[in-house]
This record gives C-alpha cells, sequence and structure tokens, in this order.
C-alpha cells in the first residue's frame, strides 16, 4: 500500500514534534526532535530587519542598509541565525538525509511567520534544485521545508513554477563577493505558466539566507513575471560579521 504523501507527512511532524524522540541538538532523552529546553535556548525569537532578517540592535523595524539600498524583494523572514546548533542541523538536513528534521525546522519557520503579524503570502515558491544535486541528495531541502510550511499556513506551495536554468557552483564554497555572479542568470518562470505570478503576493523558501544572491536573483524574475508582492522566507539567517 502507498501512503498519501499528507498522511505519511502528517505521521511524521506528529512524530518530530510529539513523540518520544532524542533530541538532535542537546541529546536528551525527551519529546519532539529538538527538545522544548534546546528550542527556547536557541529559537528564542530576536528582533530582525523586516527588509532583511538580519537581527537588528535598535527597536526600528528596518535596518539602516535596507532604508538606504533596500533588496528587490519586499519583506523578509528568518526564524534563527546560522550559527551553532542549526548551522550543523541545517548540513544534516541538507546534506546528509536528515528529513526526519524537516518538520520541526519547518515549525521554527511558521512560528516565525505567526509572530510577525503581517499579510500571509498566498503562494510559496522552493528555491529550485540543480538536476545533479537532486539526483545526488534524493530531495530538494528548499521544497521539504516549503510544503510542510504552506500545508502548516494553509496556503499553497508550488515547486515547479520556478526553473534553474543551469547548475552553478556551491554558493558556501564561494567567496562572498562571487556569489552574485554565481547565480545570474540561473532562475527563471516556467514560460507556460508566468500568468500564475501576475499580482501575486509570493514568499520564496529556503534554508539559509547569506548575503541574498539567490533571493535577490530569484526576487527580480519573479517581479518581471508579474509578482505584486515578493518576501523570502528562509530557517536561519547568516548575521553579517562582527555580530554578537
Amino acid at each position: 500500500m502507498r501512503w498519501p504523501s499528507a498522511a505519511v507527512d502528517a505521521v511524521g511532524h506528529a512524530v518530530a514534534s510529539r513523540g518520544p524522540s532524542v533530541c538532535a541538538v542537546c541529546r536528551a532523552w525527551g519529546r519532539g526532535r529538538i527538545c522544548a529546553s534546546c528550542l527556547d535556548r536557541f529559537a528564542a525569537p530576536v528582533p530582525r530587519c523586516r527588509r532583511c532578517a538580519l537581527p537588528l540592535v535598535a527597536t526600528a523595524p528596518t535596518c539602516g542598509t535596507c532604508l538606504t539600498a533596500p533588496p528587490p524583494f519586499d519583506a523578509a523572514l528568518a526564524a534563527v541565525d546560522y550559527r551553532a546548533p542549526w548551522d550543523g542541523l541545517v548540513t544534516a538536513f541538507k546534506f546528509h538525509g536528515a528529513l526526519d528534521l524537516a518538520a520541526v525546522l519547518a515549525d521554527a519557520i511558521v512560528g516565525a511567520e505567526r509572530r510577525r503579524g503581517l499579510q500571509r503570502p498566498s503562494l510559496l515558491l522552493p528555491v529550485p534544485l540543480a538536476a545533479a544535486r537532486w539526483r545526488e541528495r534524493g530531495y530538494n531541502q528548499a521544497w521539504e521545508l516549503a510544503r510542510r510550511v504552506a500545508r502548516r499556513l494553509g496556503v499553497r506551495a508550488e515547486p515547479e513554477l520556478l526553473l534553474r536554468l543551469r547548475e552553478t557552483a556551491h554558493q558556501l564554497a564561494l567567496p562572498l563577493a562571487d556569489r552574485a555572479g554565481n547565480v545570474r542568470a540561473a532562475f527563471a518562470v516556467e514560460p507556460r505558466r508566468r500568468g500564475e505570478l501576475r499580482d501575486r503576493h509570493v514568499a520564496i523558501v529556503d534554508d539559509v539566507m547569506t548575503t541574498g544572491s539567490t533571493a535577490t536573483e530569484i526576487a527580480s524574475v519573479v517581479r518581471q513575471a508579474g509578482a505584486a508582492t515578493v518576501e523570502v522566507w528562509v530557517l536561519a539567517r547568516t548575521p553579517r560579521p562582527g555580530d554578537a
């Protein structure tokens, strides 16, 4: 018997969030793939720029950089900073098949979205994965997050509206200054479905945002297809160098 994907996700979410498990962070036996104590310690909400999701030290809703040079997307959210223990969890989830983490990582994004109190997008678009990497991993980590987040929030997630046109080097392997060029012209909207984006409020979903180069490139492509509002949702945001 082949279980419907929704049923599999429901069972997986129940096990990840409520069933007995060893915490992926502290290794204690308890409830949830990441225990409540570790979530309280490592995932406490912090003030973030509404435009780029970097942590803020002031109470203003937008950082100075975004006020003077705003990105091509309208808003961004991140659940946590990309530092321990989240960097290790993302590596396990992204490169080592730790799909058992998908539900709790998606829950972190859902929590960040619910806390912000802004109008919700109607469509989530995962960053597409190169074909060679899909064959290597067997899944797209952005889609694994997006489809779970969409189900929790009652919105639509669409994995095939965005296309990756060419293979690119791993962003992590490149100097920060080279990352924008690495993804330039690497993405497109499926030509036969461009009309589905006209006047839509959409969110691009990925696991991590560092320089924002991938988000910037995709946001520009989606806007050219007619999207009215474009957001970026990620699990983790890399802080600026020197941030505490």
